[in-house]
């Protein structure tokens, strides 16, 4: 019987590994949304001369908008490689971030990288706030309101839990 238990177990523990293909994908995932980047700057900075005001800041916004969603892919491959899969060589000297993320303060920070990038959304719907009914309007913000409100649940209820924690519990 024991040698079933360890069967299971090291099935179990080696199907982890399957992980890599998500973590690969996002990864290809962010090359491609790298070139997207790159013909998203080509275009403003073309039109730079031209573009009034108001439409640069729109511009820069999405270009700002990227950069957090890039950010966000790499630190959920690096931090749930880390957790799920295999500690990372370099990880104390290069990231040093990377050993106090734990899948609680992984959601946290993915939480509230959610609200930075619904915040640009939604201020990218108020500098064009003609184009949109206010329904619309109310809509996104009732959306970003709910982002808010989750990453600040996640927040309590992971702060309530690291009070709780037995410190010997990994």
């Amino acid at each position: 019987m024991k040698s079933i238990e360890t069967a299971i177990e090291t099935t179990i523990m080696a199907a982890r590994w399957l992980l890599i293909v998500f973590y690969l994908g996002l990864g290809a995932a962010l090359i491609v949304y790298a070139i997207s980047f790159i013909y998203k700057f080509i275009k403003v900075a073309s039109g730079v001369l031209e573009y009034e005001e108001g439409e640069m800041i729109l511009a820069m916004l999405g270009l700002i908008d990227a950069a957090l969603v890039a950010s966000l892919l790499v630190m959920v491959m690096i931090s749930s490689y880390e957790n799920y899969v295999s500690r990372l060589e370099n990880a104390n000297t290069e990231l040093s971030w990377l050993g106090k993320l734990d899948s609680g303060s992984l959601k946290i920070k993915v939480a509230s990288s959610i609200v930075a990038i619904s915040s640009i959304h939604l201020l990218q719907v108020f500098l064009n706030a003609n184009q949109y009914t206010d329904m619309k309007i109310v809509m996104f913000m009732l959306l970003h309101l709910t982002f808010v409100v989750s990453a600040l649940l996640l927040a309590i209820v992971d702060r309530i839990s690291s009070k709780t924690k037995d410190p010997k519990q990994p």
